[in-house]
């Protein structure tokens, strides 16, 4: 019966539209007060252990680093990194059949090392690739759907919110995880390339323009340098034993205000104040779903359920290729309605103990969790990442001009959702490739 009240409560408040962290929350509070009502053995249960335990779910030290890599990516993405990233890049590969896509792509996962977020990715990059795309002859649905996929790959890419999340559970090094998540990000960027390449040879679409000469690659290097820096000294220093990745991503917020106040000066004092107010509300609603999502697998811990679970996954899963395949189902499906930091803490527990059993690597399997709540950010119903990406108002350059009004590509969630699919397999087949073959994820580990 509690864990029927558990779930039922969650899964209820979940289909009726309530925010993430209220439904982990308050399915756990009803749970308590039945447990501690109606249950004798729980009958010395009170609601203090809610307080406790939503307070030390989120009193970690290196769970400080999410609110820092939150506001060094605001910083970053407010210092006009983002542009000078399109630009450099677009220098480069903009010249080959579908140059503007490939990109979209790479400037995806570089802005996702700076900022550790796919929406945020979505958001900052979106209004200026999504248009770049559809005027160089892809569709509107199919620009938005890669744009939004490949911000997917920014929980992957290093550092990674993601991962600092997996390791406070599951006790790992940050460091090792983010190392093991360069190889996996990039095969992502590979396979969504290789579907821009089929999509441009299919619709016959020509080169954006011709090949850019080497003067001007260096000009557009020498502005994009200091975003290019920003992930070079994280991970350097983390992986060099200069820094903890929490002393990481304060440095990451020093060097972001470096650049955007006295290098591209595109940083105001005003602007800076506003910068901490919107990274105050993102870190915010986080911690805030990192407490509720503690609570909740606390839950499951004390009343027994995540032993159960965990019980049940190893007695179906006898080896490590069954209980894998099992892993992504489950996986992929909560990626399809929860969040990757909530998946985390809900899942996490109950499968770490049989991967270790099983002599799989907790540092690959970190990576294995990831990269499919990477995909559930571009899965219907709830992909996050769609929504942001179809939310941006892009303009529509051509119909603006005839009409002599602003007018903006439509694109519905219908239409997304068809142009999303063979992206979405593009990196089933990635996620397959590194779930069995746990020593591409450990390739660059010490």
């Amino acid at each position: 019966m509690i864990t029927a009240i558990l779930f039922i409560s969650f899964f209820a408040m979940l289909l009726i539209g309530l925010p993430i962290a209220i439904c982990l929350g308050m399915s756990s509070v009803l749970t308590v007060l039945y447990a501690s009502n109606f249950v004798k053995k729980f009958s010395m249960l009170d609601l203090s252990i809610v307080a406790t335990n939503t307070y030390t779910g989120i009193a970690k030290f290196l769970l400080l680093a999410i609110p820092l890599f939150v506001l060094s990516g605001n910083i970053m993405a407010k210092a006009g990194i983002s542009t000078r990233l399109v630009a450099f890049i677009d220098d480069c590969i903009g010249h080959v059949r579908g140059g503007m896509a490939i990109v979209c792509v790479i400037v995806a996962c570089f802005f996702g090392a700076i900022s550790g977020s796919g929406p945020a990715t979505v958001a900052a990059l979106g209004a200026v690739l999504i248009p770049a795309m559809i005027n160089s002859g892809f569709s509107a649905p199919f620009s938005t759907a890669l744009m939004a996929t490949s911000s997917s790959i920014a929980i992957v890419i290093p550092p990674s919110i993601a991962f600092v999340v997996y390791a406070s559970i599951a006790g790992c090094n940050v460091g090792d995880m983010f190392m093991a998540g360069i190889i996996p990000g990039i095969l992502m960027g590979v396979a969504l390339a290789i579907v821009v390449m089929i999509e441009a040879k299919l619709k016959n679409i020509q080169p954006a323009h011709e090949r850019r000469s080497w003067k001007q690659r260096w000009s557009s290097f020498k502005e994009a340098f200091w975003g290019l820096l920003m992930p070079i000294i994280i991970l350097g220093g983390i992986y060099g034993g200069i820094f903890t990745p929490t002393e990481a991503a304060a440095v990451s917020v020093v060097y972001g205000l470096f650049v955007g106040l006295f290098v591209y000066k595109d940083i105001t004092a005003k602007e800076l104040f506003e910068l901490l107010v919107d990274s105050c509300k993102t870190s915010g609603g986080i911690m805030l779903i990192i407490a509720s999502a503690s609570l909740f697998s606390y839950c499951c811990t004390l009343f027994g359920i995540s032993q159960a679970a965990s019980n049940l996954l190893s007695g179906v899963a006898e080896n490590q290729f069954m209980f894998l395949m099992i892993v992504n189902v489950i996986f992929l499906i909560a990626g399809c309605f929860i969040d990757a930091n909530s998946a985390m803490y809900i899942f996490i527990p109950i499968m770490l103990p049989v991967c270790r059993a099983l002599g799989y690597s907790p540092i690959a399997f970190g990576i294995v969790a990831t990269v499919n709540l990477a995909i559930g950010q571009v899965t219907p119903p709830v992909g996050v990442n769609l929504f942001v990406a179809i939310g941006l108002k892009v303009k529509d350059m051509l119909s603006s001009s005839k009409e002599g009004k602003e007018v903006y590509y439509k694109v519905t969630l219908p239409m997304i959702s068809k142009a999303v699919l063979p992206m979405i397999v593009a990196c089933l087949v990635v996620l397959l490739l590194i779930t069995y073959v746990p020593q591409i994820s450990l390739l660059l580990v010490k």
